[in-house]
């Protein structure tokens, strides 16, 4: 199950990045039962989460909250089943950062989505090694996206 809620006040094509978000759980072989929740918030709201959870200053465009610790199954393990967790979007946020990434608002936060599901299902950027694993895979699942799209 996947629920969105916008409350950012940003005109944002919800329902694109619920089919996204199937799409990567899917390609990702995570359990169709697992539950996420997509909250869309405007940059004081994510600046308070920014603070209070990472003891950061200002707005940042993802957060990712884990429940349930799944991770990407192994190609003969069954998908997990659970709670993913959260991810936070702040769209004004991720839109000034677009076209420095060149990418479109929407494209931009589809992005973040699939960065922020990676980060719920234990992926990392702090090493070199893991970033380029991370950054990897959310680089295939967007163009899997794409071609799917």
């Amino acid at each position: 199950m996947i629920d969105i809620n916008n409350e950012s006040g940003e005109q944002v094509d919800t329902q694109a990045l619920v089919r996204l978000a199937r799409y990567a759980l899917g390609a990702l072989r995570i359990h169709p039962q697992a539950e996420l929740s997509i909250l869309l918030v405007d940059e004081d709201t994510m600046a308070a989460y920014h603070r209070r959870f990472m003891d950061l200053e200002g707005p940042t465009d993802v957060m990712s909250f884990p429940m349930d610790e799944l991770r990407v199954p192994d190609d003969e393990e069954e998908p997990p089943q659970g709670l993913l967790g959260d991810i936070v979007i702040c769209p004004s946020f991720t839109d000034a950062q677009a076209g420095g990434n060149g990418r479109t608002n929407q494209e931009e936060m589809e992005y973040l989505l699939v960065h922020g599901l990676l980060h719920l299902l234990g992926h990392d950027h702090a090493e070199p090694e893991e970033k380029a694993v991370m950054f990897d895979l959310n680089d295939r699942v967007i163009a899997g996206w794409r071609e799917a799209g």
